[in-house]
């Protein structure tokens, strides 16, 4: 359980720098222009998507730092839960938009992110 939770973490991680990368690098119309499900920035000034964006990094490193150099190991499943109430925002905004399809995925990531914080709180926790 341990490796798959460290894969699941990993595959994540990955995932959120890249994103929160590109909220805090691209321009706002290269950001859109990205896919068609990136039009929910329209809602947001650039201060927020800044703010996004570094909220994406930040809990996308809280993931698996902590635990990989062993300071404070216990972050990565504070970080997991952080990320589960970020994509309930996120959620929320595709809920708001009408974006019924996107918000799915939404969903499946706070379900994962919550498998991810129930095992290593509760399963596998780093020693």
């Amino acid at each position: 359980m341990n490796t798959a939770l460290w894969i699941i973490a990993g595959i994540l991680a990955t995932g959120f720098v890249i994103g929160g990368a590109a909220l805090l690098l691209l321009p706002r119309e290269k950001y859109r222009a990205l896919g068609a499900n990136q039009h929910w920035v329209d809602d947001f000034d650039n201060g927020h998507l800044k703010t996004i964006g570094t909220i994406k990094l930040i809990g996308a490193i809280g993931l698996v730092l902590p635990a990989a150099v062993g300071v404070a190991p216990l972050l990565g499943p504070i970080a997991a839960c952080g990320l589960m109430l970020f994509m309930s925002g996120a959620a929320t905004t595709r809920l708001r938009r009408n974006e019924w399809g996107y918000m799915a995925g939404d969903i499946a990531f706070i379900t994962v992110f919550a498998l991810l914080a129930w095992g290593r709180f509760a399963v596998a926790p780093f020693a």
